[in-house]
Order: structure tokens, then C-alpha cells, then sequence
């Protein structure tokens, strides 16, 4: 199966089902007590955040409905889930509604549990996957909640922008995991920057340093029986067409952050990056460090340093100079310095928990709230800088967004062979 053949066999089902689902379950939903939730992706990332912040961010979750492509996570998510319940002090035995019934494995799992009778989606699989997810989810006329980054290239990016338009045209209501743009005191930081508090924002330096996840995935070495295809999605981490880089899969939060400060994304960039230490075989063909000067409209130029290695100097925060004052903030703290200076005092909120409740408050009040193009633009931020430390080029947004026909997808969907891309060599590997 190809992409453009899951794509499409994906919404083949979603419409087949969407007279007797779209309607009824977006009017189930709104002005309810009850919001049945559907799970696509039942590891960490699933279970301990998405289905676990999401049940802990309003009365009245159900989940109903699991999936994932490995049977065996399906089977234990209930147990997992149980224990962050307990963590969390949530009601398990009210929450957890899924029967034996709604429990699907396989490469149709997400499109059985979008068919399934939920109100909105958990996406949380690795990102190759979420264009096409959404596009099934829209189709049936469910609500999603959809994990950053939401694709790994252009093609993902295009497919998850014409869903996204196409959920909005419908009244779905569609929310990104960039978190921070939750979180209180950044709010209160951006209020100001937008208000003119700091003058004209001229520049910015933006630095996340932080360990190899080298033992992140629980499967280090290759068991026999397991596929090129299986292998590498059980590794999805370190490998580009599932992850994106790290720089897509993690940086995208403080990307995301300087997108939100200038209001805008980058109309051009030019990076460096390798790999040093992650050069064994399990950790795929991504890098380990990037180094990426974006420019912003009216010349401003915004550098992004970024490591993953352990034992070194951990860092992680974003400076802006503005003609007025400068600000430092990061994902706790925000200050501004200047002629008027600000530091946030204010209370605060859980934004992974928070993204939760305004998407379920959205939903039962009838609202659209449909962040997909802001996700999307923050995702090709990351994208673009990959691209062109990759490459060794530098790369216009107007260009990539236009011209480029980058497609990571595998010849073949399916437990098989899937040869590895080779790692990228700046001036060697091809602009596409």
C-alpha cells in the first residue's frame, strides 16, 4: 500500500460513513455531558498524555475507543492507563469505556476507530502518519486532537493542510500539540511583544540542548522475525520519514514560540547540522545537532542551536532584542527588560491539560476551534531548517511551500522490506 493508496482508502471509508456519523455525533457532542474519545496510538505519548490529560481536563470524557498497529499495546493499554489514573487520582473504572469490540490493531486501526462511535480522535502515532489520519477523521466528521509535528515533509504538509481547510469548511473543531502556546505567562509575554512593548523585534537567538534519548524506545536491538518496516517504526524516533529529526519532532515547540512572537513564519533560512554520537545502527539516519539562521520578513534574522547529546551543557530558552528592550523566556519563566519591563508573576495552568479542556469546551459549545495552518506553518519551520542543514543549501519558504516535491514515504505501507534512506551529507544529498 502507497501512501496515495492509504490516503485514499482512508477516505473512501471515512465518507462511506459520514451520513451516519458526521451529524450525530457533532450533535451528541455539543452540550453534552458525556465526550466519547478515541485513541489512535497507544504508546507513552498516548497514554500517559494524550488520553490521560485529556480525561483530566474536563468532566464528562469517555474513552471508547483504542488503536494502534501493534496488537500488543493495545492490549496493554488498559493496564497503563489504569496506573495514570491512579497517579492522577481520575475515576478509571468512569473513564475507560472500551470493550473488546473497540479494540483495533493493524494498519486499518485508526480508521476503525474513527469509524467507531466517538465524537473526536487522539492522534498519536508517529508523525509520517497524521495527513492522512486527519483526512479519515474530517471525512467522518470527527473532532481530532492531532500531537505536533503533523507531518515529516512537503507532501505530509500539504495533505494535512487541505484536511485541516476541510474540517474548518465543516464546523470540526481541530488542536495541535504545541502546548505553549497554553501556558499563562507566555500568553502574558506574547500580549506585550504584540502591544509594542519591546518596539520593533530585530533579531533573536533560540537554543534547546538537551540529551541523546539514546534508550528512549523500549526496543534497542533487532528481535528476528521483524521486517525492515517494523523495525524502523518501532524505532520511529530516529528515523526522518517517521519523526521529521528531532529538530521537527521536539524544536518545533520553540519554533513555534518565535512564530507566535513575530507573527509570522520565515521566509528564508540557511543551516548546518550532523551526527556524532547517535552513528550505530538503532539510531537510524537522523542528526544530532543543528545550527539554523531564519529570516523573517523585514530582514529580521532569528538563529536556532539545537543538540541532543548526553553529557553536555543543557540549555533551552529564547532571547528576542527589540528596539524598545529584550525579552527571555522560556517553556517556565518570561521577562522583558526595557523601557517597560515586565515579569510574570500570574498563576499558572498545566498547557498539556489545557489544550484539552479548550478543545472540549470548543466542542460542546458549538464553537470551531481549528488551529491545522498554524500547526502546519510551525511544522514546515522545522521542516525547512532540516532541509536545508541536510542539503547543505539554503531554501526560501516561498520555494519549498511551491516547488519542492520532498515525499519521505516508503515505496510500500506494510510489513516488509524498507530500505533506509542514507544518512543526508550536506552538498551531496539533492534539493528535491
Amino acid at each position: 500500500m502507497t501512501r496515495r493508496d492509504f490516503v485514499k482508502a482512508s477516505t473512501t471509508a471515512g465518507i462511506a460513513t459520514l451520513l451516519t456519523h458526521s451529524l450525530a455525533s457533532r450533535a451528541f457532542a455539543q452540550g453534552s455531558d458525556t465526550l466519547r474519545v478515541g485513541l489512535v496510538g497507544c504508546g507513552g505519548r498516548g497514554i500517559f498524555a494524550g488520553i490521560s490529560d485529556c480525561a483530566a481536563s474536563s468532566p464528562g470524557v469517555q474513552v471508547t475507543a483504542i488503536g494502534d498497529l501493534f496488537p500488543h499495546k493495545v492490549q496493554t493499554a488498559a493496564k497503563s492507563f489504569q496506573g495514570s489514573c491512579e497517579r492522577r487520582k481520575l475515576n478509571f473504572e468512569q473513564i475507560y469505556k472500551v470493550t473488546p469490540d473497540t479494540m483495533f490493531s493493524g494498519w486499518d486501526a485508526a480508521q476503525k476507530v474513527v469509524n467507531s462511535n466517538v465524537d473526536m480522535v487522539i492522534f498519536a502515532t508517529p508523525p509520517y502518519f497524521r495527513p492522512q489520519h486527519l483526512k479519515a477523521c474530517v471525512a467522518a466528521g470527527k473532532h481530532a486532537f492531532v500531537e505536533k509535528p503533523i507531518a515529516t515533509d512537503v507532501a505530509g504538509t500539504h495533505a494535512f493542510i487541505e484536511a485541516a481547510d476541510a474540517a474548518k469548511e465543516k464546523g470540526l473543531c481541530v488542536v495541535a500539540g504545541t502546548q505553549m502556546r497554553r501556558a499563562k505567562h507566555l500568553q502574558a509575554l506574547m500580549e506585550k511583544f504584540h502591544a509594542g512593548a519591546m518596539g520593533e523585534i530585530v533579531s533573536g537567538q533560540s537554543v534547546r540542548f538537551g540529551g541523546a534519548l539514546m534508550n528512549h524506545l523500549p526496543d534497542p536491538a533487532r528481535l528476528p522475525g521483524w521486517s525492515d518496516m517494523e523495525w524502523q517504526i518501532r524505532r520511529w524516533l530516529f528515523y526522518t520519514w517517521l519523526s521529521g529529526d528531532f529538530l521537527v519532532e521536539q524544536h518545533v515547540h520553540n519554533l513555534d514560540l518565535i512564530n507566535w512572537a513575530l507573527q509570522a513564519h520565515p521566509v528564508h533560512c540557511y543551516a548546518q547540522g550532523a551526527r556524532q554520537l547517535r552513528t550505530a545502527p538503532q539510531y537510524g539516519n537522523i542528526y544530532d545537532q543543528f545550527s539554523i539562521v531564519y529570516e523573517y520578513p523585514n530582514g529580521v534574522q532569528v538563529t536556532h542551536a539545537g543538540r541532543q547529546m548526553d553529557g553536555i551543557y543543557n540549555a533551552n530558552n529564547i532571547r528576542l532584542q527589540g528596539t524598545r528592550g529584550r525579552a527571555v523566556f522560556d517553556f517556565s519563566h518570561a521577562t522583558i527588560t526595557g523601557d517597560q519591563p515586565f515579569k510574570y508573576d500570574g498563576p499558572r495552568v498545566a498547557p498539556a491539560v489545557q489544550e484539552y479542556a479548550d478543545l472540549i469546551q470548543a466542542i460542546r459549545s458549538g464553537q470551531t476551534l481549528n488551529e491545522g495552518r498554524q500547526v502546519a506553518e510551525t511544522t514546515m519551520t522545522a521542516i525547512l531548517g532540516r532541509i536545508s542543514a541536510y542539503t547543505g543549501q539554503a531554501v526560501k519558504w516561498d520555494w519549498v511551500m511551491k516547488r519542492s516535491k520532498l515525499d519521505l514515504s516508503p515505496s510500500q505501507l506494510g510489513f516488509g522490506p524498507a530500505p533506509e534512506r542514507p544518512v543526508a551529507i550536506p552538498g551531496v544529498t539533492k534539493l528535491i
